[in-house]
């Protein structure tokens, strides 16, 4: 089992020193789903919320908690982001309770001593959680789920990928 860097070895918390480690190119993605009643999706597609332009706005909030992150997390790193990307993908296949959604996949790159996994991590978080308040009026049974890390590459672990044997 992997050691938890984030403890000393007296068992408090700790930021962790990077200052050894040498800087590289590192590229996070992570992903989640806000699941929501078709009509609901079919309003955002339209443009039909009276909040404004939903993806929009998402995309922005989504860079902003990126960029935010450290101020959120109280271990993280300060980090000099080189870029943000921010894509939306519709689910129209329906889950059980006939729920359909969107998925927003968050990128975030950077050169430096430690990963941006948090970073991308809050930004696809913070992106659902936008759409969610701007559509609460019309559909408060909307629900986040599978927000996770899809690939990290950089850094002295190198290239990991949902799914692989890693």
């Amino acid at each position: 089992m992997d050691d938890l860097t984030h403890f000393s070895d007296t068992g408090r918390a700790r930021m962790v020193d990077v200052s050894e480690k040498t800087s590289t190119q590192r590229t996070a993605i992570a992903s989640g789903v806000l699941r929501m009643r078709p009509a609901t999706l079919e309003r955002i597609r339209a443009g039909r919320v009276a909040k404004g332009d939903v993806l929009t706005v998402a995309d922005v909030a989504a860079v902003m908690a990126a960029k935010r992150t450290p101020e959120m997390i109280p271990m993280c790193h300060s980090l000099s982001l080189s870029g943000v990307d921010v894509a939306f993908s519709e689910v129209t296949e329906p889950d059980a309770g006939g729920c359909v959604g969107i998925k927003a996949a968050v990128t975030a790159t950077c050169v430096g001593q430690t990963g941006v996994e948090m970073e991308a991590l809050c930004g696809a978080n913070v992106a659902l959680l936008t759409i969610y308040d701007m559509c609460k009026a019309i559909d408060r049974g909307m629900r986040i789920e599978c927000v996770q890390l899809e690939e990290k590459r950089g850094g002295k672990s190198g290239h990991w990928r949902r799914g692989d044997l890693k």
